[in-house]
């Protein structure tokens, strides 16, 4: 067995894993981690001393050093997060800022041509593309997926949605979505996409750090992401990549000039950053390797996904809404009840009647239960869920 999933199984190094973090002991067992992930308590005494630091050196500091040298020390190492060079990304305030820079400033589009998007896109995506879309007199496709998804499914709603609209020559595409879980086949959508000459801009939020993937296997030569979610970072920091034999297709934000257009800085506007929280990311990459980067997170997250999720997938009353095919789901799944309608009332008992906290999506196929365990989540707790979700289920 690789040592990530001997490790996924080992309850006692999890338990004490936990002891890296502050914990709200009086509050509810937390299954809605999808949102932003925890720093560790070594990261958050780090990102405090920065914000003491930079507050008592205030531009001295900024203008002699981190603009001059740690800056670009720091944008190397995230390059180096995902295997890039340093020259192809270029940082943000979140996956959602990276990608309306990417989508704003693509200059491919002329009067005619189409944009493709899909049910499962974030809605910041979703109105960027439309936005986009007005400004070039281009139209909107909107894709609505079959559910349950499959592999084959996936991949032909889009060869198809290709063959049907010729004029498409950009799409955004989530990696991994955020309603479900549902992780989407990239590099055969990618390919899919490249035999009728469609761009891609993908959505890696939810991707980064526990999912192993290789921008360059995949086909994608435009994305986003962010470092608050797995990868442990602190609040508003992302990054957006493009592909430097690409960089002539996305303009210069709003004749951004404080970088040459051959910067990839250029892309995204210019402002006073994070600095506290940039100075912090060294501590927080050398934390996500020690513990093994996204495939030993991955493959924990994915452990107690599978606990819940094997133990009601049959249950009288529970849809899981996320397939089990390994290569189409990750730490995050989805789930209704289907004697009840209202799927927020059922999360609201689930925090009132079992202190568990949760969160409801809304779907093309309606409202599901998002549960996304996180790293200091134990079997215990999701034993705790599965009891919860089987009662449940019987009202």
């Amino acid at each position: 067995m690789p040592e990530n999933t001997l490790r996924a199984h080992d309850e006692a190094f999890w338990q004490t894993y936990i002891g890296r973090y502050e914990i709200d002991s009086e509050g509810p067992l937390n299954l809605e981690n999808g949102y932003f992930g925890r720093m560790s308590r070594t990261v958050v005494e780090e990102y405090q001393r920065n914000i003491a630091f930079i507050n008592r050196s205030n531009s001295v500091y900024v203008r002699q050093h981190f603009d001059l040298e740690h800056g670009d020390a720091i944008r190397r190492q995230v390059a180096q997060l995902i295997q890039v060079p340093p020259e192809t990304v270029a940082m943000a305030t979140s996956a959602v800022d990276a990608l309306q820079s990417l989508i704003r400033n693509y200059n491919k589009l002329k009067p005619g041509d189409q944009v493709l998007i899909c049910d499962l896109e974030y809605a910041s995506v979703k109105s960027a593309m439309r936005w986009l879309a007005r400004q070039r007199g281009a139209e909107v496709i909107e894709l609505v997926h079959s559910h349950p998804a499959s592999l084959e499914s996936l991949v032909g709603t889009y060869r198809n949605a290709f063959i049907r609209h010729p004029r498409v020559k950009l799409m955004a595409l989530t990696y991994v979505n955020h309603l479900t879980g549902l992780v989407m086949p990239v590099q055969a959508i990618a390919e899919t996409a490249g035999e009728f000459d469609v761009d891609i801009i993908l959505d890696g939020a939810h991707a980064l750090g526990q999912i192993d993937f290789d921008l360059k296997k995949l086909g994608i030569h435009f994305a986003g992401f962010n470092l608050q979610k797995w990868i442990g970072g602190p609040l508003a920091l992302g990054f957006l990549y493009i592909d430097p034999q690409r960089l002539a297709d996305i303009d210069p934000d709003m004749d951004e000039g404080h970088y040459p257009a051959t910067d990839i800085r250029s892309r995204t506007p210019h402002s006073t950053p994070n600095i506290p929280a940039l100075l912090t990311l060294p501590l927080v990459f050398e934390e996500h390797q020690a513990l093994g980067g996204a495939s030993a997170k991955g493959a924990r997250l994915n452990y107690l996904r599978d606990m819940w999720v094997s133990a009601v997938r049959d249950v009288p009353g529970i849809e899981v809404m996320t397939p089990d095919d390994p290569s189409l789901y990750c730490g995050i799944t989805s789930m209704r009840f289907t004697a009840h309608t209202d799927q927020q009332a059922m999360a609201d008992r689930l925090l009132d009647d079992y202190d568990i906290f949760t969160v409801v999506r809304h779907t093309s196929v309606g409202p599901c239960i998002r549960i996304t365990p996180g790293l200091i989540t134990l079997a215990s707790d999701i034993k705790r869920l599965i009891r919860a979700l089987i009662e449940l289920s019987h009202t």
